[in-house]
């Protein structure tokens, strides 16, 4: 087989291809594979190159008994792991095996965040509806005739019951926002009445909390490009999280910040309460990622409403920068264009 022709055939393939011969060494390999093996790995032999048992069972067998078949190949990185699927192919004529490498990194990540995420939900639904079976079979026996006892268990039917419509809520907000991720909203929106507005409506839970929230810098008209019932749903998030979980400093204040040289319009969610640890602070927008599990339940927290922030900002062009540190507060940060 001319060498040339078959290095031009390898390589005009995308995907990482491996031509085994059949004394076990490598024949050829295109670019593409060099990455995965290594250069200078022609004329090895295979096991050398390609270490993993489930591969190197899969190209015995193609090479002994000239049945192809696949196996997974997964390359170890500093920050995650490269899946591939091999698929293995006896190659006729030379007695060789050819090796196809399919980059299935992508959809091994869908795959595993859709487990994750029905597991996750059926959690949450599965604690609250766990009570409300076991009080309902209460009411139904033991404290029938108890009313002490059927008032107390009911006003916690009563919260148990919020707690699963404001996750199916969510959950159905989230959707939303998703499928609307990729359309960029093209009404006009004034960041600052949007920001009083939110303020004055949280002005009862804050009032509940004992905690005063403090706008600064509200009085200017500062336009964005916007949808304003998604952006309203951002900052109501951001400042019933600050006036929940950083109660205890007493103060939420709100600072919108004039544009600046780039153009964009920094509004900051400042809390001075118990703070969050750094190493919370990059998973805080996964979905049902909780710093506290208990305690978001307690407050009504369904671990869902930092990532409807995120994905609103992502279909405004913005972003959400955190900073925490223990014992002194938190702030959170939406960078958002100007109009």
């Amino acid at each position: 087989m001319d060498r040339d022709w078959l290095d031009g055939m390898l390589g005009a393939v995308p995907l990482p291809l491996i031509l085994i011969g059949e004394d076990d060494r490598i024949l050829a390999a295109n670019t593409a594979a060099d990455d995965i093996i290594g250069a200078a790995q022609v004329g090895r032999h295979h096991a050398i190159a390609l270490r993993q048992p489930a591969l190197l069972s899969a190209i015995e067998t193609a090479l002994r008994d000239r049945v192809g078949g696949q196996a997974r190949h997964v390359i170890l990185g500093p920050s995650h792991e490269v899946t591939y699927l091999v698929t293995v192919t006896p190659m006729h004529g030379n007695g060789g095996v050819l090796c196809a490498f399919q980059d299935i990194t992508e959809r091994e990540l869908v795959t595993r965040f859709r487990r994750d995420f029905v597991a996750n939900v059926t959690h949450e639904l599965r604690t609250p509806l766990t009570t409300l079976i076991g009080f309902i079979e209460t009411l139904k026996g033991a404290a029938r005739d108890d009313p002490a006892a059927r008032d107390r268990f009911l006003t916690i039917m009563e919260q148990e019951a919020g707690r699963m419509n404001r996750l199916v809520d969510n959950l159905l907000s989230l959707s939303r926002v998703e499928a609307q991720e990729r359309q960029r909203p093209a009404a006009s929106v004034d960041v600052s009445a949007l920001i009083n507005a939110v303020t004055a409506t949280l002005a009862p839970v804050a009032q509940e909390a004992d905690v005063v929230i403090e706008v600064t810098g509200g009085d200017t008209t500062l336009p964005v490009p916007g949808d304003a019932d998604q952006l309203t749903q951002v900052f109501q998030n951001l400042i019933e999280n600050a006036i929940k979980y950083g109660a205890s400093g007493g103060k939420v204040t709100v600072v919108i910040h004039p544009p600046g040289d780039d153009a964009r319009i920094r509004i900051d969610v400042i809390d001075r309460g118990e703070g969050i640890g750094a190493r919370h602070l990059p998973r805080l927008t996964e979905r049902f990622y909780r710093v506290d599990d208990h305690r978001s339940r307690e407050k009504g927290g369904t671990g869902l409403g930092l990532a409807i922030v995120k994905h609103i900002l992502n279909r405004h062009r913005g972003r959400l920068e955190m900073t925490s540190e223990r014992g002194k507060g938190s702030c959170f940060s939406v960078f958002l264009p100007r109009a």
